[in-house]
């Protein structure tokens, strides 16, 4: 079974990295407000937590939690990404 306290961190940093990206729709005003260069920065801190965390614990988790963590990391590298893609359009 999950430890729901390690899935809730998780879950909090990629809340924080994706509302950084302006992923989260509530929060989308965020990125305007902000800018773009410290929601990247807000962003990539999540992700290398996640990252870090993906290390620390590799061997030590169990299929929903490795999952867990496994989706988050890709999903702000995904979002990342397509803010860098937007950045050299623009």
């Amino acid at each position: 079974m999950a430890d729901s306290d390690f899935i809730s961190l998780i879950h909090t940093l990629v809340h924080t990295g994706e509302s950084a990206l302006g992923q989260i729709n509530v929060l989308s005003s965020r990125l305007q407000r902000d800018g773009v260069e410290r929601s990247r920065a807000t962003a990539e801190r999540s992700l290398r937590l996640l990252e870090v965390l993906s290390v620390k614990t590799r061997g030590n988790l169990n299929a929903s939690e490795a999952e867990a963590l496994t989706s988050g990391v890709r999903s702000l590298r995904e979002g990342l990404k397509e803010l860098e893609a937007v950045r050299v359009v623009t």
